[in-house]
């Protein structure tokens, strides 16, 4: 979606998005994914999520990406730890303990300009983006991963007929489509038959959680 789409839904409190607590598969897959850290971990399009005071309490170097203004200021307001704040090329860096929030478009981000990172936890990144913008999404985050380093998908699978995303469906083949030349595989799938999506016309709503790892 368009930048000014995700920036009035923050300024119209239209957030049902963001989860009230850690997400449930990055506490399962820790040791899978965290195991010999500390690690320099990106969540791109990372909103207010909790999951970012978590990376931080466990020592990970947390690095978010996120377009609004309003997501960023309050993970800094529910720190305890002192905030600062500067510029980084075309972002608005805030700083507060191990966690670090880019206020910007995740297309501006490149190694040259974050560094390379070791982790990217994508909680629901990609199921945001249309088709058309999916290819540029992940490479950037193919660029920004450093080699032997490992990403995290969490990914949705439904009858797109029965909804207009976001979330949008990203189907198990498409990740594969962009991530396949480097190691994919399925951690874990679960289908949901009740819930918000099942009120929309949804019978079936698939969460599949794939773990890709770049070539060392």
């Amino acid at each position: 979606m368009e930048p000014d789409f995700w920036l009035s839904r923050w300024q119209e409190g239209k957030t049902g998005f963001h989860g009230a607590a850690v997400h449930e598969d990055l506490v399962t897959h820790q040791e899978r994914f965290l195991g010999g850290g500390p690690h320099r971990v990106l969540v791109p399009l990372c909103g207010k999520t909790l999951d970012l005071d978590w990376l931080g309490s466990l020592g990970h170097e947390v690095l978010g990406v996120e377009l609004s203004s309003l997501a960023v200021d309050e993970v800094m307001a529910r720190s305890d730890q002192p905030v600062t704040r500067d510029s980084l090329g075309p972002y608005q860096r805030s700083r507060t303990g191990n966690v670090t929030l880019l206020c910007g478009d995740i297309f501006e981000a490149t190694p040259e300009l974050l560094g390379s990172v070791d982790r990217i936890w994508d909680r629901a990144a990609m199921v945001a983006l249309p088709p058309t913008m999916r290819p540029r999404y992940a490479s950037t985050l193919r660029a920004l991963l450093a080699p032997g380093g490992m990403l995290l998908q969490n990914s949705f699978g439904y009858d797109q007929s029965k909804m207009d995303g976001p979330p949008f469906a990203v189907l198990r083949d498409e990740v594969a489509e962009h991530y396949g030349d480097w190691g994919t595989e399925l951690l874990d799938t679960r289908v949901l038959t009740e819930g918000k999506f099942a009120e929309r016309g949804i019978s079936a709503f698939e969460i599949s959680l794939t773990l890709v790892t770049k070539p060392a």
